[in-house]
C-alpha cells in the first residue's frame, strides 16, 4: 500500500482534517493559545482555551529542578496558574504529549491547584515497562498507566468546552508520543521542532527514525493552514529569538530535516547519524523517573524524603582486578 493509500484509510487523520477545516471555515471555534516558555529546559507549555466558554487545557507543564541540590520548584508552573486564575478559566485537561526526558512534569501540582484530568497516550505503558526495568523499580510500581486519569488511543476524540479535539499517535521519538489536534491547532510535542531546527531525536529506548518519519508525514498531510505549536525551541543558527508557532505548510516547505521531497531512507540516515553525536539530555534520568509516574515523585522513604536513582555504568572499571 502506498503512503497516499494509507492516508485514505486513516480514519483518525481524516477526523483531524475535518476538525481543522471546520475551525478554519468558521463552523467551529478556533482555540485561543497562550505559550509559556521555560528557558532552563527550552520547553513551551500551553494554555489552550475555548473562546466561547471558560474551558481550557494545559499542555506539557514544567517543574523546576536543580540537579545539584535535588530541589524541586514550582516556579515555572506559577505563570500558568496565574494566567488561568486571572482569566477566570476552568481547567478540563492536563495533557502530556509524552513522558519528557528534559523536564519534570508539573501535572500533579497543577491538578491540586486548578483541577483537570491528567492524560497521556496509551504508549506510556511501554515506557513504564522499559524504564521500570532499567531503574529496577519495585513491583509496586504500576506499569499499566494507572497513575494517569486518562490514556488516549490513536483517534480518540475529546472536548475542551466547545472545542473539538482528537489525539494522534505519532511514535518515533518515543513509543508514547501523541499529537493533539484541537480545532485548527496541532500540538506536535517533540515530533517536530520549528522548520529551521528540524525534528526530534530517535535514540532513546523504543525510538525509531523510520517510524518518526512516517509519523511526521502523517502530520504533514494535514491541511497546510493548520497552526503547529512545538514543545521546544533552541534557537536555530542565525535566529536570535525563541519561537514555537508555525504551520503545516511552513513545515512541508522548509523543515530542514523533513521537508517535501525528503524520503524515508534519506531522513533515517540523517537522523541516525545526527543522533550518534548528541549527548544524553541533562535531566533525562530524573525526568523519566518522575514523568513515568505522571509527574508524581517516587514514594517517600522512612525518613519522609523521596529519592531518585542514578544507574552507574562501570565501564572499564570492570576490567580492573582487585
Amino acid at each position: 500500500m502506498t503512503q497516499a493509500m494509507a492516508y485514505a484509510f486513516d480514519t483518525a487523520r481524516e477526523t483531524a482534517c475535518t476538525l481543522i477545516e471546520r475551525a478554519r471555515q468558521g463552523h467551529a471555534p478556533r482555540p485561543v493559545v497562550q505559550g509559556f516558555f521555560d528557558e532552563d529546559s527550552c520547553t513551551v507549555s500551553y494554555v489552550v482555551r475555548d473562546p466561547d466558554s471558560d474551558a481550557c487545557a494545559v499542555l506539557d507543564s514544567v517543574l523546576g529542578f536543580d540537579q545539584a541540590s535535588g530541589k524541586v520548584s514550582a516556579a515555572p508552573a506559577r505563570p500558568v496558574i496565574d494566567h488561568v486564575r486571572v482569566e477566570g478559566l476552568g481547567v478540563r485537561w492536563l495533557l502530556e504529549t509524552h513522558a519528557h526526558a528534559d523536564h519534570l512534569s508539573a501535572g500533579p501540582y497543577l491538578q491540586k491547584q486548578l483541577g483537570g484530568e491528567l492524560a497521556i497516550g496509551q504508549g506510556i505503558r511501554a515506557i513504564q515497562r522499559t524504564f521500570g526495568t532499567l531503574f529496577n523499580e519495585d513491583p509496586a510500581f504500576a506499569r499499566d498507566g494507572s497513575q494517569f486519569d486518562h490514556l488516549f488511543g490513536d483517534g480518540d476524540s475529546f472536548r475542551i468546552g466547545g472545542l473539538e479535539a482528537v489525539a494522534l499517535h505519532v511514535p518515533g521519538h518515543t513509543p508514547a508520543c501523541l499529537a493533539y489536534v484541537i480545532g485548527d491547532a496541532v500540538f506536535a510535542g517533540d515530533t517536530l521542532f520549528m522548520p529551521d531546527y528540524g525534528t526530534a531525536r530517535c535514540d532513546f529506548p523504543g525510538g525509531d527514525a523510520g517510524q518518526l518519519y512516517r509519523s511526521i508525514r502523517r502530520l504533514l498531510s494535514l491541511p497546510e493552514a493548520a497552526r503547529v505549536f512545538v514543545c521546544h525551541d533552541y534557537k536555530a543558527p542565525g535566529r536570535d529569538v525563541y519561537a514555537w508557532e508555525t504551520t503545516i505548510g511552513a513545515q512541508r516547505q522548509g523543515n530542514v530535516h523533513v521537508h517535501d521531497g525528503i524520503d524515508e531512507a534519506t531522513f533515517t540516515t540523517m537522523r541516525t547519524t545526527r543522533d550518534a553525536t548528541l549527548a544524553v539530555p541533562r535531566l533525562m534520568l530524573p525526568s523519566v523517573q518522575v514523568n513515568m509516574r505522571a509527574g508524581h515523585l517516587p514514594p517517600a522513604e522512612s525518613n519522609g524524603v523521596s529519592y531518585l536513582k542514578l544507574p552507574l555504568i562501570a565501564g572499564d572499571l570492570l576490567a580492573v582486578s582487585d
